[in-house]
């Protein structure tokens, strides 16, 4: 038995600045610990986090995901002082070595297990998408035979001599 659904998982992955990543809040609670757990364990291995494994969002991404995601809280202490920071696939697999639990661990394995499903889902409707070019091209062809004849049709007869 999963320990948390793709599913859910999937729902999480966001598409920034080109990269398929998660928000730190996301993950934390997916791991069950808190936000600033998890952001002071990737300061503690700063090592293992390089930018292209992880950083954090400028404010005009913030302002973005803010539009796209409207769950934030009312109350004080609702709202981060500071910008979010996302991983991309290897600084989720990462993170379990720097949070060092059994939980991480598991949850690590169906992050990885979403991620690889949603690269199959890309790289399917990539395949479609090609097979979708290659008919509407064929297509083209048979039609523009089609507007060729009816072009021949459509011309006034020569005058008879």
């Amino acid at each position: 038995m999963n320990l948390i659904a793709v599913e859910i998982i999937e729902k999480k992955i966001l598409l920034i600045r080109g990269e398929k990543v998660m928000l730190d809040s996301d993950l934390a609670g997916l791991y069950g610990v808190e936000v600033r757990v998890l952001n002071q364990a990737v300061k503690r291995n700063t090592g293992r986090f390089p930018r292209d494994f992880m950083f954090q969002l400028s404010k005009e991404d913030g302002d973005s995901l803010r539009s796209q995601i409207v769950t934030l809280e009312k109350g004080r202490g609702a709202h981060r002082k500071y910008l979010p920071y996302v991983f991309t696939e290897q600084g989720v697999a990462m993170l379990s070595s720097a949070l060092n639990s059994e939980r991480a661990v598991k949850v690590n394995i169906e992050i990885m297990r979403a991620f690889v499903k949603l690269r199959q889902m890309l790289a399917s409707n990539a395949g479609l998408m090609k097979k979708m070019f290659d008919l509407e091209k064929k297509y083209d062809e048979q039609f523009k035979v089609v507007f060729q004849a009816i072009y021949e049709l459509m011309k006034p007869p020569e005058p008879k001599k």
